[in-house]
């Protein structure tokens, strides 16, 4: 019976020992399947944590900080230091490398070695307040599916879905490294010396001075727009555009091409008896209106300053007067008191207040351009040629058969002073500056003297630069307005044209193109900020060219 039980319990304890054994087993065995698992999802996270680390990364480069919402709305002058964390750009101006711009590519080692780190927030030009409200449905949307981050992900919002959108154009197109604006710099030094040489020249050097680098590196518009002010001579730099009356040509001479104030339109005249009206754009350059003036060719038309009214002269006793709001021609004239017969030269003083008429004998007919009647005269020794205002409008300046240049105070109407021009005979052609400081005669010989005004008043009759490059009689003058530019023609010599560098008094050398003539120039004009010039010939063309030093027409 003894060892019956005996037996019983040293069975009941061997299944016993064998349960826990296989217990034991199993225990272990899914403890291993469970760590298993555990490090496979840690992996994984890991991956994503780095892809999408990478991803920001990308996104940074492209677009700046997108994942930083903060950001958004503060200074540019906002800067923030980091120990070594983060990869943002580090830089510094290495001024002992010949004035050269070094730029390095490094880790938290070169920080402690004294490279400055400087992460700038961007500012956004713009947001739009409505992306918050928006909502993109991307699983309905086959190509846009890419941008889900989690399989069952539907619907996001408008900023979410801007940001996934640039970080796939991150993805697909990386940029160039040297277009980067925050990319790390590289160092091109293979010497180890020399890079601890040149990073002790960097302490000393901080924020500022990456700043400045920065700021150059990401724009040349200071530099570009500083040295475009002031024009360069030699060479000009211009265009050829589609002639300015391409739409409607003239089969006669053109006399008069004007630009009004707002730079686009153009007003073109000649013996056609047509007064045409063209939108400037240098591609199509659209015809807006013409008038048809019966028995009239006109010999001038020009804009009043203020834009309002065009005067328009010939070969007669009477002039018209256009009238752009009311849309209607004026005839106007004889002038009540006179007996020329022709009054198709004239000027219009910068304030639109008076026209002065050329008139017989060497009377000057001045009058107001408000009434249109003869309210005074200026009477020279001489034949008058040409007559030019000042700026202000308040002087008149005069020159004609006695070869002499006449200065008129038009509020007293008197001769304030008289002067002998330079080598001229008669005197053909005159203009002044638009700051008033310079004026310029021309005269039957070819020659144009440059003056300054107020030591021509003060009694210096040398002027300051004889330009001699026309040989037949001078016609017209134009200064452009800044001054920069004159441009001087004779309508008796094909392709008799010149464009003066005021500055240095000297001739545009490749104007006017050897390969493509401007026939007999009859009349020029530039745009009121320099971008457009006009010239009109004897062929009935306008030829309208850009140049390129002007940023506006």
């Amino acid at each position: 019976m003894a060892s019956l039980i005996s037996q019983n319990i040293t069975h009941s304890i061997g299944d016993e020992k064998s349960r826990r054994k296989t217990k034991g087993e199993g225990k272990e065995e899914s403890e291993k399947k469970i760590n298993r698992k555990r490090k496979k999802e840690l992996n994984e996270e890991d991956k994503e944590v780095e892809e999408e680390r990478e991803m920001k990364k990308l996104e940074n480069l492209l677009f700046g900080s997108l994942y930083n919402p903060v950001g958004f709305g503060k200074d540019d002058e906002e800067e923030t230091r980091d120990d070594g964390g983060n990869d943002s750009a580090m830089f510094f101006v290495d001024r002992f490398a010949d004035s050269a711009l070094s730029v390095y590519e490094g880790d938290a080692q070169l920080v402690q070695e004294g490279i400055r780190e400087v992460e700038k927030v961007r500012k956004p030009v713009w947001v739009d307040e409505e992306e918050e409200k928006t909502t993109i449905k991307i699983a309905s949307v086959n190509r846009l599916r890419k941008l889900r981050k989690e399989e069952g992900e539907d619907v996001i919002s408008g900023s979410t879905y801007v940001e996934r959108l640039r970080a796939q154009h991150a993805k697909l197109n990386p940029g160039t490294e040297w277009a980067q604006i925050d990319s790390q710099g590289r160092s091109y030094s293979s010497d180890d010396e020399d890079s601890d040489e040149e990073g002790k020249h960097i302490e000393g050097y901080g924020s500022k001075d990456v700043r400045l680098v920065d700021d150059i590196l990401q724009s040349n518009e200071d530099l570009v727009v500083k040295s475009r002010t002031k024009l360069l001579p030699g060479l000009l730099e211009y265009s050829r555009l589609v002639d300015a009356n391409a739409f409607d040509p003239s089969n006669a001479p053109i006399n008069s091409v004007q630009f009004h104030r707002n730079s686009q339109l153009l007003l073109v005249g000649g013996l056609d008896k047509k007064l045409r009206f063209f939108q400037i754009d240098g591609k199509r350059n659209t015809k807006i209106q013409s008038i048809f003036l019966e028995d009239f060719p006109i010999k001038k038309a020009s804009f009043l300053p203020n834009g309002s009214q065009v005067i328009i002269s010939g070969r007669r006793k009477f002039f018209h007067v256009l009238d752009l709001v009311k849309a209607s021609v004026d005839k106007v004239g004889p002038l009540v008191g006179r007996e020329e017969k022709s009054l198709e030269s004239f000027e219009v003083s910068p304030d639109s207040d008076t026209i002065a008429f050329l008139g017989n004998e060497g009377y000057i007919l001045l009058v107001s351009s408000k009434t249109k009647e003869l309210i005074g005269t200026l009477k020279m020794n001489g034949t008058v040629r040409s007559v030019a205002f000042t700026d202000d409008g308040r002087q008149l300046l005069s020159s004609g058969g006695d070869g002499q240049i006449y200065h008129w105070d038009l509020r007293t109407r008197t001769c304030i002073h008289k002067g002998v021009d330079e080598g001229s005979i008669n005197g053909t052609a005159l203009c002044t500056s638009p700051n008033g400081s310079l004026f310029a005669s021309g005269s039957d010989s070819g020659i144009v003297n440059i003056y300054n005004r107020q030591e021509f008043l003060g009694g210096k009759r040398k002027p300051i630069k004889a330009i001699e490059n026309l040989t037949t009689k001078v016609d017209f003058m134009k200064f452009n307005h800044d001054a920069q530019i004159l441009a001087i023609s004779s309508s008796m010599k094909k392709n008799s044209s010149k464009l003066i560098h005021v500055p240095s008094f000297t001739v545009f050398s490749n104007w006017p193109s050897p390969n493509r003539a401007v026939h007999y120039p009859r009349c020029l004009d530039f745009s009121p900020h320099g971008g457009f010039m006009a010239l009109g010939n004897a062929e009935g063309k306008v030829l309208l060219y850009k140049l390129h030093h002007y940023h506006d027409a």
